[in-house]
């Protein structure tokens, strides 16, 4: 099976999820014996944080076949007028830069390619691929979060092609329901995201002379928001002495990271809350640890959250926010909190202070993950490939 993967976005030194997922999508069809190519649009050349293994061909539409296409300056002045007023205004200029500037190089490369199957990552690849291409393979939709932004934040020429879509993937079966509502029509399936089945767990019931809660995500202010875990952090401190805070992950913007340098010296956590930086050792990272915090305020799935219970880490986070609020079950494999700090640094001390407690819902925790070994997720996958190519040949 020829199977081209569609993500029309940055790739190159992108530690983020949806680059992971990518790359880990690309890598694992090649294994099993399909061709498979990669589609993506990147401002800038260079090597992808997440390789792809030899074999598998990486076409940036942006660079292609010598020719260079910038974003023009005054598309990106309009961008950021707009964006003023509305963000869902901002993504048509890249929907106009899109169709100006970039529909040759993909059908050029569909042409090159001839795929039996087309996985795009966002509703924008598919527009480009269904309602102006007009390509005839079967594209599957990917939904990387809460569906239920396409029809708010969303350019609203983008949505006639999850209808066009031969099926719309979601993560979590809630957001397949947040798809039917606006679209009745629309073919959906819930397909997770695959989570590491570590051989090794985290031992939680080492004597230990320090316990560390861990975070694991980008730094990001109004996303992933690890200023929220210093704050709760910050108000039980005192109690719990022997306990340091790490936050791993990338920087999202100077600005921000100065904040939190700040924070940190302005409550003198600076020898217990420590900035650790990106990490491609995961699963050594989340092995030393003793509590995940994921004080996100929203998200699609989650992968370090899962790939944290999945090493037995008991979790906290916002009860409100999306996939976090189904992947933490309350009381049972970690604690789903109210919005605001207070709540928060409650849950965390009510797990820094009951080791049995930590150890029965880590315990938990990791049995919960196992519907999403990779074994499964990809092949679901497969199945659902394989079955929309034959129906198309």
């Amino acid at each position: 099976m020829k199977i081209l993967l569609a993500n029309l976005t940055k790739m190159v030194d992108d530690s983020g999820g949806l680059a992971k997922v990518t790359s880990a999508f690309a890598n694992e069809m090649k294994r099993r014996g399909h061709e498979v190519a990669l589609v993506y649009s990147d401002i800038q050349r260079g090597n992808f944080y997440y390789p792809l293994d030899n074999g598998i061909p990486a076409l940036d539409i942006r660079h292609y076949k010598g020719e260079e296409i910038p974003y023009p300056w005054y598309l990106k002045i309009k961008r950021e007028l707009y964006r003023v007023f509305s963000k869902q205004k901002a993504r048509t200029v890249n929907t106009a830069f899109a169709e100006t500037y970039l529909l040759r190089n993909l059908q050029d490369v569909l042409n090159t390619i001839q795929p039996d199957i087309i996985v795009s990552f966002q509703p924008a690849a598919s527009k480009m691929l269904l309602c102006d291409l007009k390509t005839a393979v079967p594209v599957i939709t990917m939904s990387h979060g809460d569906p239920e932004d396409y029809f708010h934040t969303y350019p609203k020429a983008e949505i006639p092609a999850l209808e066009l879509s031969a099926v719309c993937q979601v993560l979590l079966p809630s957001f397949a329901q947040h798809i039917l509502t606006h679209l009745p029509n629309a073919k959906t399936i819930v397909i997770g995201n695959a989570i590491p089945q570590y051989e090794e767990q985290a031992d939680l019931a080492a004597d230990k002379m320090q316990h560390k809660i861990l975070f694991l995500a980008r730094l990001s202010k109004n996303h992933k928001r690890p200023h929220l875990l210093i704050e709760a952090f910050a108000k039980i401190a005192d109690e719990f002495p022997n306990w340091i805070v790490e936050l791993w992950g990338a920087e999202d913007g100077k600005a921000y990271y100065k904040e939190l340098q700040i924070l940190i010296k302005k409550y003198g956590l600076e020898n217990r809350v420590l900035l650790k930086g990106a990490t491609k050792n995961v699963s050594s990272v989340l092995k030393a640890g003793d509590v995940f915090a994921f004080p996100s305020a929203y998200e699609g799935f989650g992968l370090s959250l899962g790939e944290a219970m999945s090493m037995g880490l008991p979790a906290v986070g916002y009860k409100s926010c999306s996939a976090v609020n189904e992947l933490i079950e309350d009381g049972k494999n970690g604690f789903l909190c109210e919005d605001g700090i207070d709540d928060f640094a409650a849950k965390l001390a009510k797990l820094m202070a009951d080791a049995p407690l930590r150890i029965a819902l880590g315990a938990y925790a990791r049995q919960s993950m196992q519907q999403y070994a990779p074994q499964r997720i990809w092949d679901s996958w497969e199945e659902l490939m394989r079955k929309l190519a034959k129906g198309a040949s």
